[in-house]
């Protein structure tokens, strides 16, 4: 089956062909040139490589004259070669060649010998030893008869070619069924019914052609898809006619191997394995106004919204699985390349319930953190390189945030901060917002890191705050992290001094710039 570029292969590859036909016409009207040799050799080789990478069957390549001489057929099949193609077919015309459904009888063919010289130097050039040479005889198109494709094919043979490729420009099939009568099977035959089409394929069959190329049909289809879109686009000027009639981006991203890199950037990227839930759900009533038709984590700092310079700064440490828990005007949160999911009840729940919205994304480590703190990409990459199944950055410089009028969530640790305190020693004892002041060690800055047995035990948690209506409506992330302290596990406390904002005011939107 013809294939034009690595998608159209992908594509082929897919429906159950087992070899692409790498089909110069197709190649040159997909780079909007004729087929007249107009795309030089080295440009089809570049749509060759992509081929190549995107698929695993064999590519036959039409080589059209192999581009010249015997030299450049030396040089193309080495290149052939070099970027794992099959075989190559190669016409007996003289460079640069024509279409032959173009002017096909007054089309000069090449001189037989000089020809034979062609096939024999890409033979003798192979390293490969499975590499294919298929000699296309176009005497029938060139309106030569019988006895002259014959007398070609027979030549081709004798210099080595692996089969031979029988062309005609008629509708009807027989010019190709009188040449392999008259061939026999002195090598495999190939036949391109392109004109042939009203022929049943089970008439080539019995008359034991070895291999079929449907040669141009991908491209084809994709020219009466395109030309209907955008016909109907710029008619209708909606995407609501077409939308349904076309490959979702969902499919497209599948045959790009979205997949595949995403696994890639698991193993290889720093903090690729994590992902990232963002609360996204309050409204921030202290905005008055600017919340009123638009969620907090969407009011404009610097020119965008809170939301976005938190996913630039998550990308920064190589997390890019990013998943945003909307209530408030949740419409308003369209950010590109989030995940997003919704409660639907944010005046009546608390912190907690939103964070069970987003249970499917609480597989394998995860940071889960507030879509108004903004902070130093080196707070996350703290959180990232902790092995403990939960872990909190703490604010040690808590008075400086005491002395602002807001809510902040103070926390008690099983020790306070020196520069000799080890991380791996301090654990977080509470969290509350109503500690007396002996005993605040810290503020806590808005993230849990859990690991995927920290992620196991938080699902399990929330499936709870799901049927429990008392902590539906009043548990926020302080109580959740209180609760898993009380059933025993451990959260581990890393210090730190500044380098965040929780933006609670206009005062702090002017603050934030600093970190955009």
């Amino acid at each position: 089956m013809e294939a034009h570029n690595g998608l159209s292969a992908k594509i082929v590859e897919e429906a159950g062909f087992p070899a692409i036909w790498a089909s110069g016409l197709s190649i040159s009207a997909a780079l909007g040139v004729r087929d007249s040799n107009e795309a030089s050799w080295t440009q089809v080789l570049e749509a060759l490589e992509f081929m190549s990478d995107a698929t695993r069957i064999p590519i036959l390549v039409d080589g059209d004259t192999g581009y010249g001489n015997f030299n450049t057929m030396r040089r193309l099949v080495r290149k052939l070669e070099q970027r794992g193609i099959a075989g190559v077919c190669i016409e007996d015309k003289v460079f640069p060649k024509t279409n032959s459904f173009l002017r096909g009888t007054t089309q000069p063919l090449a001189d037989v010998a000089e020809f034979a010289g062609r096939i024999k130097a890409g033979k003798d050039a192979q390293t490969v030893e499975d590499f294919v040479i298929v000699a296309r005889v176009e005497a029938f198109v060139a309106g030569w008869g019988l006895a002259e494709a014959m007398k070609r094919a027979e030549a081709y043979r004798l210099a080595g070619a692996d089969a031979i490729l029988i062309h005609t420009a008629k509708s009807f099939p027989d010019e190709l069924l009188a040449f392999k009568r008259e061939w026999g099977d002195r090598l495999p035959v190939v036949i391109v019914p392109t004109k042939c089409y009203a022929t049943p394929t089970e008439v080539f069959q019995e008359a034991g052609f070895s291999v079929v190329i449907w040669a141009n049909h991908m491209m084809r289809s994709s020219i009466s898809a395109m030309q209907q879109t955008a016909r109907a686009l710029y008619r209708d000027q909606s995407l609501a006619a077409i939308e349904d009639r076309v490959a979702p981006l969902a499919e497209v991203f599948r045959l790009q191997g979205a997949d595949e890199l995403a696994a890639a950037e698991r193993r290889y990227l720093p903090g690729s394995q994590m992902r990232a839930v963002i609360l996204g759900a309050a409204r921030g009533p202290e905005f008055g106004e600017l919340t009123r038709d638009r969620p907090k984590c969407m009011v404009e700092m610097a020119g965008e919204p809170i939301l976005a310079h938190i996913v630039r700064a998550y990308r920064a440490t190589g997390i890019r699985d990013l998943s945003v828990v909307r209530g408030h005007r949740r419409q308003v949160i369209d950010l590109e390349g989030l995940r997003y999911f919704d409660n639907e009840e944010p005046d009546t729940t608390h912190e907690a319930f939103s964070l069970s919205r987003a249970t499917p994304a609480l597989h394998g480590p995860a940071l889960i953190s507030y879509g108004d703190v903004l902070f130093r990409k080196y707070v996350v990459q703290q959180l990232v390189d902790t092995e403990a199944d939960f872990a909190v950055m703490v604010d040690a410089q808590w008075r400086e945030s005491r002395n602002r009028e807001r809510y902040a969530d103070y926390v008690t640790c099983s020790l306070p901060f020196s520069r000799s305190t080890s991380f791996s020693q301090v654990r977080l004892v509470e969290v509350s917002n109503e500690l007396p002041e002996e005993q605040i060690h810290g503020e806590w800055m808005g993230f849990l890191k859990v690991s995927e047995r920290g992620s196991e035990v938080l699902r399990g948690l929330l499936a709870e705050v799901e049927h429990d209506a008392e902590k539906r409506a009043h548990m926020d992330m302080g109580g959740l992290m209180n609760d898993l302290i009380s059933r025993g596990e451990k959260i581990r406390v890393i210090y730190t001094t500044g380098n965040w904002l929780d933006v609670d005011s206009v005062d702090d939107l002017l603050l934030g710039s600093e970190f955009t």
